[in-house]
């Protein structure tokens, strides 16, 4: 029986777009639902980094693009590839709310969106923690996405693949516009 729904698939397919027209679905349905997925943030074309937008309506920086050379020895930079992850402004944003889900204490489930259990978000430990409670708990649905497998796995990532109780969608190009319902009906069913 599934708990959880995680999407997963190549970068730019499309998860998080999906995500968010699954999100708008089931807020208007009335679910008790929250999150936050990531956003691009680009300048005159380029990418410069990512944001995290919870669904409340915050907004703070995940990464942005460093020049390595300023890169300062001093303090610990977290960095993939070209970007330096802002762990305390992501861990700000999104660990009251990742906590504050589990004590919801309704008796309707609740759903949490986390877009995305990535290598950026991976850094926070604390973030790892809130993950691992919520999937163990009952009172939470989470809607999440995963990257696909590319170079060292991700110990949580690679946990949440194989779980038993966790529905993975694989996302592609043919599928990303006909695949709505399908995770729709699938998070209903981890609400019952």
């Amino acid at each position: 029986m599934s708990k959880h729904v995680f999407l997963t698939g190549p970068p730019g397919v499309g998860k998080t777009t999906l995500i968010q027209k699954v999100t708008q679905a089931l807020k208007s349905s009335g679910a008790p639902i929250d999150g936050f997925y990531t956003q691009e943030v680009r300048e005159g074309g380029r990418r410069t980094g990512f944001d995290v937008v919870t669904l409340s309506g915050n907004r703070g920086p995940l990464s942005r693009v460093s020049p390595s050379s300023e890169s300062s020895v001093s303090r610990r930079e977290y960095r993939v590839g070209q970007y330096v992850v802002d762990l305390v402004s992501f861990e700000q944003l999104v660990l009251p709310m990742l906590r504050n889900v589990n004590h919801g204490g309704d008796t309707e489930k609740r759903i949490c969106v986390i877009d995305e259990i990535g290598k950026m978000e991976l850094f926070s430990q604390a973030f790892i923690q809130a993950v691992c409670q919520m999937l163990a708990g009952s009172g939470t649905v989470v809607l999440g996405t995963i990257p696909i497998p590319k170079g060292k796995p991700l110990d949580l990532v690679e946990e949440i693949r194989s779980r038993k109780d966790v529905k993975v969608f694989n996302v592609s190009k043919e599928n990303r516009n006909s695949i709505l319902q399908d995770i729709l009906a699938a998070v209903e069913s981890c609400r019952k």
